[in-house]
């Protein structure tokens, strides 16, 4: 069997199973981070049949706070489901995820689609493509027996942490704030957890989809119209136990809420 299939189905038969992943045994285990993308290509296709269709993506490790968590100085991207993009106000078992947390973002959603053929692409260039922007939970999940050592590559192959998101009413850019300026707070059970701003995202969120489009580029892929995009967390990830309640506040967007039972 081809390794990167086979790293494929080690990798979507934990998550069925919601079974913490060891490290991938040598023969299978991506060697950079452009095989761990060839994976997390191949695992999409596996997933879909459980999770529906690949309605957008996820981007880590864009704010200074979450490199240094991580210990990657650089984005790195995953997938985001149909089936777990929920609407504020949304209560989720938290036993449907091994260690379950969550991250204060903005996302955003896409007016056309960015294709392939118009890279390179700036920040200015991406920020006309977009509709509308939504105050948003992303969902993690530590489903690793220890992250810490499984490198940058697996990471990317498992769609680098992510496992949902849960978004708030949708603001149209032409009335939305100048990111730069906004700020985020992570709140849990009442209590701030963290705080951001707009500016702590690659200098701008926009860079960050700048960065996407252009990563999926160089895959010969394409952003479409509809999709959404994470871009990524304005705090350091806040790890839950069942029974808390997240609110996300995202000063001019609005704020997104859902509680993990």
């Amino acid at each position: 069997m081809d390794r990167i299939l086979a790293a494929a189905k080690a990798i979507a038969s934990a998550r069925r199973s919601r079974a913490p992943l060891k490290a991938l045994t040598k023969d299978i285990v991506p060697r950079d981070e452009a095989e761990g993308y060839r994976v997390q290509r191949a695992l999409h296709d596996l997933l879909q049949s459980q999770l529906g269709s690949l309605v957008g993506y996820k981007i880590g490790c864009t704010s200074p706070v979450m490199q240094e968590y991580l210990n990657i100085q650089h984005p790195c991207g995953g997938g985001v489901f149909e089936k777990v993009v929920h609407d504020s106000g949304v209560r989720l078992p938290a036993a449907d995820y091994v260690h379950v947390g969550v991250e204060c973002e903005i996302a955003v959603r896409l007016a056309r689609d960015l294709a392939a053929s118009e890279a390179p692409f700036t920040a200015e260039w991406v920020a006309e493509a977009i509709e509308a922007y939504h105050p948003a939970i992303e969902i993690v999940d530590d489903r690793y027996v220890k992250w810490e050592t499984l490198g940058a590559p697996t990471l990317v192959a498992d769609d680098f942490f992510a496992a949902g998101c849960v978004l708030g009413e949708a603001v149209p850019r032409i009335t939305a704030p100048d990111l730069l300026g906004v700020t985020g707070r992570a709140i849990v059970n009442g209590k701030e957890e963290g705080c951001g701003s707009g500016a702590d995202v690659l200098g701008h969120p926009h860079n960050a989809l700048a960065w996407l489009a252009n990563h999926l580029a160089a895959e010969g892929r394409a952003l479409h119209a509809r999709q959404i995009v994470l871009t990524g967390s304005l705090v350091k990830t806040v790890w839950l136990k069942a029974g808390d309640a997240v609110v996300m506040e995202l000063e001019g967007l609005g704020k997104v809420e859902a509680t993990f039972t």
